[in-house]
């Protein structure tokens, strides 16, 4: 299977939204359903829908649900309210409020303006992937000396997050096909576990070889020279290059540095957010305590014992040697990256 011939994480049909539950993977693979706005945001919330691009495809699908539930006589206000409460489903992400404001912009073209515009954005985020997913693969195999590649990457950003082909996952699917690629390591991703159930899922259909890793052994893995390059997607990127990302990213961009391995970051440009400085001025979202006290249903903590959950951490500019996006290396190119 090559990266073009994707499924669709979200799409319209028949005057709903349809998507993959993501939280069924690996073990069910079912799709949902979503005929209401409330039902949009609690299916992000938990995330069934997840991966900044696909979280922005829901936003603007979202807002065009809105749109057919208010459109006989065409409620205007109603919609924008509506899309205020999709936009703040999920703080971190820049690409929610991305997509929700281009829906927003239309807005008095009414219902038909509003269908052109999903359809649109959709499309843009399809093609932005399919770019800076060939671009990576570019500077990845530009930037190192061997032939082929033992790529360590954390969270999910195949087809599923990022709605079609993938963004970091997409430069490995790339790598693959080139014959540039010998193995990934996949990150377990704490607390929901998308590297372990959807990124080695992924993997797994395109035939791709790989090795899943709790997080805490990445450190170990490269300490030993397994690792040519580490390449992350983003769900932020402040203005510096300070990039959030899914908790744990940091502690890889630190190992990196430390063993000289280049770390380089795949995102499209709707995930920079050029009004923030830098990560300070990232929210960052905290989720439930469930999330980490429990495996499944199983209680695998003292009851009562007190959790910090953050889902995502910021990575400083300078651990960052490249971002690239569907436009190439964003901002200026690094004199030298480490381990090149």
């Amino acid at each position: 299977m090559t990266v073009d011939e994707e499924p669709q994480s979200v799409y319209w049909q028949d005057g709903c939204i349809v998507a993959v539950d993501q939280v069924a993977l690996p073990h069910h693979e079912r799709r949902i359903r979503i005929t209401r706005v409330d039902q949009l945001i609690a299916t992000v919330s938990r995330l069934a829908i997840r991966g900044a691009p696909s979280i922005a495809a829901a936003g603007a699908l979202g807002v065009l649900l809105s749109a057919h539930a208010r459109r006989d006589p065409f409620d205007a206000a109603g919609v924008r309210a509506d899309a205020e409460r999709i936009a703040s489903a999920r703080p971190t992400a820049v690409n929610l409020r991305w997509a929700v404001d281009r829906m927003l912009a239309v807005l008095d073209g009414g219902l038909a303006a509003l269908e052109r515009e999903a359809g649109a954005v959709l499309g843009e985020i399809v093609a932005s992937n399919a770019a800076l997913a060939s671009a990576t693969a570019d500077f990845v195999c530009a930037a190192s000396n061997r032939n082929r590649l033992r790529v360590l990457t954390h969270c999910n950003t195949g087809w599923l997050a990022t709605l079609r082909i993938g963004t970091a996952l997409g430069a490995v699917l790339r790598l693959h096909e080139r014959g540039r690629l010998e193995r990934v390591y996949c990150t377990e991703t704490r607390p929901l576990l998308q590297g372990a159930r959807l990124t080695c899922w992924e993997l797994d259909r395109a035939a791709v070889p790989h090795a899943l890793l709790v997080d805490s052994a990445a450190a170990a893995v490269m300490s030993r020279g397994a690792v040519d390059c580490v390449i992350v997607g983003a769900d932020r990127i402040a203005a510096n290059r300070d990039t959030a990302n899914k908790v744990g990213t940091l502690a890889l961009a630190i190992a990196a540095r430390h063993y000289g391995i280049p770390f380089v970051v795949a995102a499209p440009t709707s995930t920079i957010d050029e009004a923030t400085p830098s990560g300070a001025g990232i929210p960052i979202e905290h989720r439930y305590a469930e999330e980490v006290t429990h495996f499944g249903l199983e209680l695998t903590a003292p009851r009562g014992t007190e959790v910090e959950n953050p889902a995502f951490d910021v990575t400083p500019g300078e651990l960052v040697s490249a971002v690239i996006t569907e436009h190439g290396v964003y901002g200026h190119a690094p004199a030298a990256l480490p381990g090149g």
